[in-house]
């Protein structure tokens, strides 16, 4: 068996309004495609799908380890515009020796890490 890549990262929601005001309004992820009457939202990132899906019984919000780490174009900004927006950060941005990471919550409390690679 080879795995080729990531299909995609699935995030479950208990608000999908309130989902859509954080994923769009405050990441500034775009819609690509939609299912189930708009209740599983997907944004293309890059080659890769992040969908914002229904949560049930059996797949819950959890704030429990990082749902996914978006890849930015500017940490710094990402930063700046995330705090101007009251999103709460879980993990200040911190410095790795090879990336800088701040971990924020979404409104259910999952957590979406917010990375940029150091330059090589």
């Amino acid at each position: 068996m080879k795995i080729k890549e990531i299909g995609f990262v699935a995030i479950p929601v208990t608000d999908m309004e309130r989902a859509r005001n954080f994923y769009e309004g405050v990441l500034g992820l775009k819609e690509a495609r939609n299912f189930m009457d708009g209740r599983w939202i997907e944004y293309d990132i890059g080659r890769g799908t992040l969908a914002v899906v229904p949560a049930s019984d059996e797949w819950k919000p959890s704030d429990h380890g990082i749902g996914v780490a978006l890849e930015m174009e500017d940490f710094d900004a990402a930063i700046a515009e995330l705090r101007s927006a009251e999103v709460k950060f879980f993990w200040e941005p911190f410095e790795s020796p090879v990336c800088h990471i701040a971990v924020v919550q979404d409104p259910d409390g999952n957590k979406i890490g917010i990375h940029k690679l150091r330059d090589a």
